[in-house]
């Protein structure tokens, strides 16, 4: 974030520089060439004066010798020309070839001329008889001043404007910094204490007393929601050890008197008991059912990284004596290499979202034997396992209920096999769904998003 922000500020002070000081920069760089071309015609004028009398009447004037002393100061070189061009007073040596240019030029104008070269100007100003402009011209004046001064000035006017602009371009890039932490660092401890909830520590809150109000206000409702969150899961956690020693205790001293009744019973009548038997055996597999999607639910686990391939092989040699006792071929394939199929998710939530998976596909081929095959994937995403079957299947409207609880197309199931699976997926930040397996048969697809999910966010970014 504080590079971005930085980098909108820079490029949005850089433009308003560019737009400003740029034109403004050239405008004041030609207005000082424009003085100094002034300020060399103006001297000349000041000499064609003075010269007048030294034309005139060829007499000497101190005045004309005092000016010429002033131009040797400023390292100007001067000329004063007869109205036949022969010098009559010379300070210097300027450029024959480029003063006489300016100089017949000026006379074909009637009046003075003024060039600007790279290293020097040349200014003529034609002698008037007594100093009247529109008398006849008694002679010419050339100062020819060296640029050298001109272009310090124009140097020390771009190297100014170049302070001034680096200075605020840096001004610019503290502000952003200052104002992107300001924002960013609330925001980086808030991002760091919902990771810390969603790994388990539900009693982190995050700091209320920094950043601008819309930070600080939603710090403060995020902590009331991390405050309700932590009384509901210790709420849910006790009503869940509640209903497991409440639930469980009579359902297993129901099945041991049943045990003794029937051990001691006529034979119709066992066999009505070994229905009951049967009925609370059920009963029990719906109460842990129950209990595995209400601990789903709670999603309160810490986080870990997790690889899909070796995971996937080890339940699949934990399931497979099941499913050499129902005569059902199980098969593992993997397109993922390496930490391709590295995932984030919660203590022991793989193990229990395979268990359900593999037994609901062997259950759903019975003993009439068949094949299952668990298949991992991974993309820029994440990565993927699919369990498809070649049983039954499911039809479409079976589909869509299938995440449902008590939602069963098998007689002996719970129907909650596939509602444990979804509620641990999404709280995990992945998806699952149902799709027919070619040849027949139903298809589980499970995406998992990647471990980069999980990982610090680069706020500075």
């Amino acid at each position: 974030m504080t590079r971005r922000i930085v980098l909108a500020l820079v490029a949005l002070i850089a433009t308003v520089l560019v737009a400003a000081v740029l034109p403004l920069a050239f405008n004041a760089a030609a207005h000082e060439r424009d003085s100094f071309v002034n300020d060399a015609a103006a001297t000349a004028r000041s000499v064609a004066v003075l010269a007048e009398a030294r034309l005139g009447d060829h007499s000497a004037d101190p005045a004309l010798s005092a000016a010429l002393v002033a131009a040797a100061r400023e390292h100007d070189e001067l000329l004063v020309l007869d109205k036949a061009g022969n010098i009559v007073v010379s300070q210097g040596v300027p450029r024959d070839t480029e003063w006489r240019q300016v100089v017949a030029e000026a006379a074909d104008r009637g009046g003075a001329g003024t060039e600007l070269t790279k290293d020097r100007v040349i200014a003529v100003e034609t002698v008037w008889d007594d100093g009247k402009f529109n008398g006849t011209p008694v002679g010419t004046v050339v100062l020819e001043r060296p640029v050298g001064t001109l272009n310090q000035n124009i140097d020390d006017l771009w190297l100014y404007l170049a302070l001034l602009s680096g200075g605020a371009m840096a001004a610019a890039v503290a502000i952003a910094i200052y104002f992107a932490r300001w924002v960013s660092k609330p925001l980086a401890r808030l991002d760091t204490a919902a990771r810390q909830i969603a790994d388990g520590e539900l009693s982190v809150r995050a700091v209320t007393r920094t950043g601008p109000p819309e930070v600080r206000r939603m710090a403060a409702t995020f902590n009331m929601m991390a405050g309700r969150l932590e009384t509901l899961v210790h709420g849910h956690r006790a009503m869940l050890a509640d209903a497991s020693h409440q639930l469980r205790t009579p359902l297993t001293a129901l099945r041991l008197r049943l045990d003794l009744l029937a051990a001691d019973s006529a034979p119709t009548a066992a066999d009505e008991l070994a229905g009951a038997q049967e009925e609370i055996a059920r009963l029990s597999r719906l109460v842990d059912g129950l209990l595995a999607t209400a601990r789903a639910e709670s999603v309160a686990d810490r986080v870990v990284p997790v690889n899909l391939i070796p995971a996937v092989a080890e339940r699949v040699a934990a399931w497979q004596p099941v499913a050499d006792a129902h005569n059902v071929k199980l098969a593992t394939e993997h397109t993922a290499e390496g930490d391709g199929a590295r995932v984030s998710l919660g203590v022991g939530h793989l193990e229990q979202i395979l268990d359900n998976l593999l037994d609901n596909a062997i259950e759903a081929l019975g003993d009439n034997g068949g094949c299952v095959t668990v298949s991992v994937a991974s993309s820029m995403a994440g990565a993927s396992v699919t369990i498809a079957d070649d049983g039954p299947g499911m039809s479409p409207q079976e589909r869509s209920r299938a995440f449902l609880r008590f939602s069963t197309g098998s007689q002996n199931g719970t129907g909650l096999g596939l509602a444990i699976v979804q509620r641990l997926v999404t709280s995990n930040g992945g998806t699952v769904r149902l799709a027919d397996t070619p040849g027949g048969g139903l298809t589980v697809v499970v995406e998992f998003p990647g471990t980069a999910l999980y990982e610090g966010t680069n706020l500075s970014g």
